[in-house]
C-alpha cells in the first residue's frame, strides 16, 4: 500500500480498531480514498486519523448537507435560551411565510421536514441557491408541494435556509454568524458557514463520482424527472442547475456558507462540533443540555420519504442516526452530507464522531465505510467501560 494510503494520525489505546477499520476501507476503495475520520469520546479526542495523497488532518472539505447539523445546533441553543419555540408557528417570527396556505406551519414541523417546502416552482441559479435570503424570501411566496403536517420529504437543499430565516428575523442575526460567534470561535470548531478568502489555501475541491456502466445504468433506472418532487427538491427543474458533487467547488457556495449544504469543514471539526454540544470539552461547558438534546433527538419523521422515496427517519432538524447504525444509542442525532460526509452525537454512549471524504461516492449519502468505522467505534467503547 502507497504511504499516503496507509492511515495518518493518531488513536488512544483501545481505539486500534477504527484504524483498522479505516485501512480495510483504503483497500476496498483500491486505494482511491482521501478522507479524514475523528472521534471524541467523554470530551476527549480519541481518533484523529485521515489517509490518501494531497489530505491531511488540517484539510477543509465540503461537509454538503452535514452543514444543516451546525445550523440547527444554533436553532437548538436559541430554543433552549427561550428565544424560538418549536410549537410557534414559523409566521409568527416571519410574516410573509403565512402566504399560500402555510400559516399554520410550525417550527417544528419546518425542522422536522414537513412543510412541503422542498423546492420553487422555477428553481434558483447557482448564485441564487447559494443566497439563503433569496431562498427563503422565494419559498415564502411558493404554495407547499403537499399538505404541510401530513407527510414528509426531504428538503435537500432549502431546510435551513428556512429555519436560518426564522433565526434572523428572530434575533436579527444570520445563521451563519451565530454559528461563528457561540460556536466555532467559542470552542474551536473548524467548521466555516462562509469560509474566509485566507482559509482558502486549505480547501480541498471536490472530486467527482467515479462512473462505470453498471452506476451509469443504475442512475438511469431510478432517474425521476426534473419536474417531479425529487427533481424540485434538487433543483434540477432550472436549467443552470450545478451537478450537486460540485456545490463546494463554486467559490460563491463557500464564501457564503448557505447553511443547507455549504460548509466546509475538516473531520476534526464536524466531531468536534457534535462533542461540544453534549460534553465539556478542554474545560468548556456542554453547548446544550440533556434536556434540549432529548428534545432535539427525539424523532419526529420516519416512514416512507417523498424526495428520496425511501426509507428516512428525521428528529427536529437532525437525522435521527441510531436509525442508520442500531449499535449506537437512542437519542444520536447528526447529520450527513450527499459527498459521504457523517457526523453526530451519542450521548447515551458519550460519543462524537466525524468522517469526510473528498470523492462524491456512489450512491451519494453517507459513504459505505462509515458503518465498519462506527460500529468499530462502538465496539471499542464497549470494551473500554
Amino acid at each position: 500500500m502507497p504511504e499516503h494510503d496507509t492511515p495518518r494520525g493518531t488513536v488512544a489505546e483501545g481505539f486500534e480498531p477504527v484504524r483498522d477499520a479505516f485501512a480495510a476501507a483504503v483497500r476496498r476503495e483500491g486505494g482511491d480514498l482521501a478522507a479524514q475520520v475523528v472521534a471524541y469520546w467523554h470530551g476527549e479526542r480519541v481518533v484523529d486519523l485521515w489517509t490518501g495523497p494531497e489530505i491531511t488532518g488540517d484539510s477543509l472539505l465540503g461537509a454538503y448537507s452535514a452543514s444543516k447539523g451546525a445550523a440547527h445546533l444554533i436553532v437548538a441553543l436559541l430554543v433552549q435560551e427561550g428565544v424560538l419555540d418549536l410549537d410557534e408557528r414559523v409566521s409568527h417570527y416571519w410574516p410573509e411565510f403565512a402566504a399560500e396556505g402555510k400559516r399554520e406551519i410550525t417550527l417544528r414541523e419546518l425542522l422536522a421536514h414537513r412543510a412541503g417546502l422542498v423546492g420553487a416552482d422555477t428553481g434558483f441559479t447557482p448564485d441564487e441557491l447559494a443566497d439563503d435570503r433569496v431562498v427563503a424570501a422565494r419559498l415564502a411566496r411558493q404554495r407547499p408541494y403537499w399538505r404541510p403536517g401530513t407527510a414528509f420529504g426531504y428538503h435537500a437543499l432549502v431546510a435551513a435556509a428556512l429555519t436560518g430565516e426564522v433565526v434572523r428575523r428572530a434575533t436579527g442575526r444570520t445563521v451563519q454568524e451565530l454559528f461563528a460567534e457561540r460556536v466555532r470561535d467559542v470552542y474551536g470548531v473548524d467548521f466555516h458557514l462562509g469560509l474566509p478568502a485566507d482559509q482558502e489555501p486549505r480547501f480541498l475541491t471536490a472530486q467527482p463520482p467515479l462512473a462505470t456502466p453498471e452506476r451509469l445504468a443504475a442512475l438511469s433506472s431510478r432517474a425521476t424527472g426534473p419536474h417531479s418532487l425529487p427533481g424540485i427538491a434538487f433543483n434540477r427543474n432550472h436549467p443552470d442547475n450545478p451537478e450537486l458533487w460540485t456545490l463546494p467547488n463554486l467559490r460563491t457556495v463557500r464564501a457564503l456558507g448557505p447553511a443547507s449544504f455549504g460548509g466546509v469543514a475538516s473531520a476534526r471539526g464536524l466531531a468536534r462540533m457534535y462533542a461540544i454540544a453534549i460534553d465539556s470539552v478542554d474545560g468548556l461547558p456542554p453547548l446544550l443540555t440533556p434536556d434540549t438534546t432529548a428534545a432535539f433527538a427525539q424523532i419526529h419523521s420516519i416512514g416512507h420519504e417523498l424526495v428520496t422515496r425511501e426509507h428516512k427517519a428525521f428528529t427536529a432538524g437532525f437525522h435521527a442516526t441510531s436509525e442508520l447504525y442500531p449499535s449506537l444509542g437512542q437519542g444520536a442525532f447528526g447529520h450527513s452530507g450527499a459527498g459521504g460526509q457523517q457526523a453526530f452525537a451519542d450521548p447515551r454512549n458519550a460519543i462524537a464522531y466525524g468522517y469526510t471524504r473528498r470523492r462524491f461516492p456512489f450512491p451519494n449519502g453517507p459513504a459505505p465505510e462509515n458503518a465498519p468505522l462506527v460500529h468499530a467505534l462502538h465496539t471499542a467503547v464497549d470494551r473500554l467501560r
